[in-house]
C-alpha cells in the first residue's frame, strides 16, 4: 500500500508542476520543448546504434528458465530490433516478468551507453523495436506469478542485453532479497553484490579499452540502499555480526568483475525469514575471455551449532541465537587474462 501511494503521491506532484510550467512558460513552448528533449534523446540513441554491432545471449537462470535475446542493427534506418524469441515459456513459479519490466531493462540498457547527460525519456525508445513473445516469461498472461520478475528476472534481462552487445560481463545478477519478521517486526532488504567488468567503448577490438568492475554495489534495476547497522539494530533484535567484501569473488580477466559481499545477522528473538536470491546455481557470466563470478550461498548457524544450507529461493524459522548468512555473487570479468 505503501508502494502505491507513493506511486499516486509521485504522479500528482507531476500533475502539478506540469500545470506550473504551462502557467508560466505557456502550452506551445512546454509542447516544443519536450519534442526537443525526446528528439535529443532519439538521436542520441541512434548515434550509439551506429556502432553497435549485432549479437545474440541466452542466459540460464537458477530454475532453469532461458532468457533468450538477439539484437539486429539496421545501418540504414539507424536503428535496433531487440527480439526475445525463444525465451522460455510463462513459468508456474514466480519468475515472470511483466513486458513492462522488460522494456523498463531495454531503455536502461541503451540510456547507459549514450554517454551525453541527457534525461531518460521514452525519445529513447524511437530508434528500438522489441519483440517480446506472447505468453513467454517475459509476457505472461493472468493470472501468473509475477513478485520476482521486477526484482530478479530484470537483472538477467539487463545482463543478456549486455552480453549480446559485447558490452559488458554479468553482474551479481540478483537483488538478494531478505526479508525477516514476527507479529511485532518487520523487515525487507536488498543486499550488494560485485558489478561485471566491461569495455569502455561501443565499437573496435572487444577488449581495447575497458574497466574493472566494483565491489559491494547493488546493481542495475536494485535502486534501493541498505540500512545503516546502527538504526538496524536500534529497530530490530538482531545484531550485524558480519559485513564484508567477499573477496576473491569476482570472475578474473584483464578487467576484473567485482567482488561481492559476506552478511551475517543473529537473530535475538525467534522470526520467519525468508530469502529470494538468484545466482547461487548459475555463475555470473564472463565476457570477451573474462572468467565468471562465483555464485552466493545461503545458509543457516544455528544456536546448538548445526549448519542449515538453503536455496536461492527459501525460507526458515529461527531461534533466538540463529544466524543467518548471506554470501553475495561476485561479477564476471572481462577480457582474458595476460
Amino acid at each position: 500500500m505503501a508502494d502505491l501511494r507513493a506511486m499516486i503521491a509521485a504522479n500528482e506532484k507531476g500533475v502539478q508542476e506540469l500545470r506550473k510550467m504551462v502557467a508560466h512558460f505557456g502550452l506551445e513552448v512546454v509542447h516544443a520543448y519536450m519534442k526537443h528533449v525526446q528528439d535529443n534523446a532519439e538521436e542520441a540513441v541512434r548515434r550509439v546504434i551506429d556502432v553497435l554491432r549485432d549479437g545474440t545471449f541466452a542466459y540460464e537462470m537458477d530454475n532453469g528458465a532461458v532468457v533468450r535475446v538477439a539484437i539486429a542493427i539496421d545501418r540504414v534506418r539507424r536503428s535496433a530490433r531487440i527480439d526475445f524469441t525463444g525465451t522460455s515459456a510463462q513459468l508456474a513459479d514466480n519468475f515472470n516478468a511483466p513486458a513492462a519490466v522488460t522494456m523498463a531493462a531495454v531503455l536502461y540498457v541503451f540510456r547507459t551507453l549514450v554517454a551525453d547527460e541527457i534525461p531518460l525519456n521514452a525519445g529513447c525508445l524511437k530508434p528500438l523495436e522489441v519483440v517480446i513473445p506472447e505468453g513467454s516469461m517475459l509476457r505472461p498472461g493472468y493470472p501468473a506469478a509475477v513478485v520476482a520478475g521486477n526484482v530478479e528476472t530484470s537483472q538477467y534481462v539487463t545482463d543478456a542485453l549486455y552480453g549480446a552487445l559485447g558490452m559488458m560481463a554479468g553482474a551479481q545478477g540478483t537483488m538478494n532479497n531478505f526479508t525477516f519478521g514476527n507479529d511485532r517486526y518487520q523487515y525487507y532488504e536488498t543486499i550488494c553484490g560485485g558489478s561485471g567488468a566491461g569495455r569502455l567503448d561501443t565499437g573496435g577490438d572487444a577488449a581495447a579499452q575497458g574497466f574493472d568492475g566494483t565491489d559491494a554495489v547493488h546493481t542495475h534495476m536494485t535502486n534501493t540502499r541498505l540500512t545503516d547497522p546502527e538504526v538496524l539494530e536500534w529497530r530490530f533484535p538482531v545484531l550485524l555480526e558480519r559485513f564484508a567484501i567477499r573477496r576473491g569473488s569476482g570472475g578474473a580477466g584483464r578487467w576484473r568483475g567485482g567482488d561481492g559481499v559476506v552478511r551475517r545477522v543473529r537473530f535475538l528473538e525467534s522470526m520467519t525469514a525468508a530469502i529470494l536470491s538468484g545466482h547461487r546455481r548459475v555463475p555470473p557470466f564472463g565476457a570477451a575471455g573474462g572468467g565468471d563470478g562465483a555464485t552466493g550461498r545461503n545458509w543457516v548457524e544455528r544456536a546448538d551449532g548445526r549448519r542449515e544450507a538453503l536455496g536461492g529461493a527459501d525460507a526458515t524459522e529461527l531461534a533466538a541465537g540463529d544466524v543467518f548468512v548471506i554470501e553475495t555473487p561476485g561479477g564476471g570479468g572481462f577480457g582474458a587474462s595476460g
